[in-house]
C-alpha cells in the first residue's frame, strides 16, 4: 500500500454521459459506457483496490456485468495496481502497447525512478514506488496497429511515449475527448501538496 491519497480519492465524476472517471487514492481509472450499459474500464488503479473498483463498477452498471475488456494506457503500478483481482473477478481481455508486454508477463521491470527529476517530495519517495512487473500473459492482448479501440468503435489509441515506452492515450472525435494517461496531467506531480489538494493546472509527466 502506497500511505498517500488525495482529497478526490472515492470520488466519482462524469465527463460526458458515457464517460466517468474515479479517484482511487492519487491516481483515477476511467469508466466508458453509458449507466448500466455495456462498458469499458481504463487502467486499474492502486494496488489493494480491487473490490472497491468492483464495487464502484457495480454501482454504475450493475451487478453482474463487468466490463467487455480493460484498457491499460500503461503499466506502471499505479495504473495496474489490481489488474489481477479484477481479472480474477471479470476474466475479460486486457489490452495495451506491444511496448508495454514485457512489464505485463512478469518478463522486465520498469527501470528504478529517478529521484533527482524534478526535485519535488513525490520525486524523492519515489524509490519507494514498486517498478517490479505485473503477469497478466493469459488476459493480455495487443491493441490493434490500425489505431482502432476494441468494443469501442468511436475511439483510437495514439502511441504517447516517455512516460513509458508503450504508454497509449484514448482519444474520441466527435467530442474532442482526450483520455491522456500520464502523458498529460492536470495536477503537478512533483508537489506532494498539489497533489493531496489537487491543484488543477496543466503540467507534463
Amino acid at each position: 500500500m502506497i500511505p498517500m491519497t488525495s482529497v478526490n480519492s472515492g470520488k466519482l465524476r462524469e465527463v460526458s454521459p458515457d464517460v466517468a472517471y474515479y479517484t482511487n487514492q492519487i491516481v483515477n481509472l476511467v469508466m466508458i459506457g453509458k449507466p448500466g450499459g455495456k462498458w469499458v474500464l481504463v487502467d486499474a488503479g492502486m494496488p489493494k483496490s480491487g473490490d472497491e473498483i468492483i464495487k464502484i463498477a457495480a454501482e454504475r452498471y450493475g451487478d453482474n456485468n463487468p466490463p467487455s475488456a480493460i484498457l491499460l494506457t500503461h503499466g506502471h503500478f499505479d495504473h495496474v495496481g489490481s489488474i489481477v483481482d479484477l481479472i480474477l473477478e471479470w476474466r475479460v481481455p486486457v489490452y495495451a502497447h506491444p511496448m508495454e508486454v514485457p512489464f505485463l508477463t512478469g518478463e522486465q521491470a520498469y527501470p528504478e525512478p529517478d529521484t533527482s527529476v524534478e526535485g519535488g517530495m513525490l520525486a524523492k519517495i519515489s524509490s519507494y514506488y514498486p517498478n517490479e512487473p505485473v503477469d497478466i500473459h493469459e488476459a493480455l492482448q495487443l491493441l490493434p496497429p490500425d489505431g482502432s479501440v476494441p468494443e469501442l468503435p468511436d475511439w483510437q489509441w495514439v502511441h504517447v511515449p516517455g512516460h513509458s515506452p508503450g504508454q497509449v492515450a484514448f482519444f474520441r472525435q466527435s467530442d474532442r475527448l482526450l483520455i491522456s494517461a500520464d502523458a498529460l496531467i492536470t495536477v503537478k506531480q512533483d508537489s506532494m501538496y498539489r497533489v493531496l489538494v489537487q491543484k488543477e493546472e496543466v503540467c507534463g509527466p
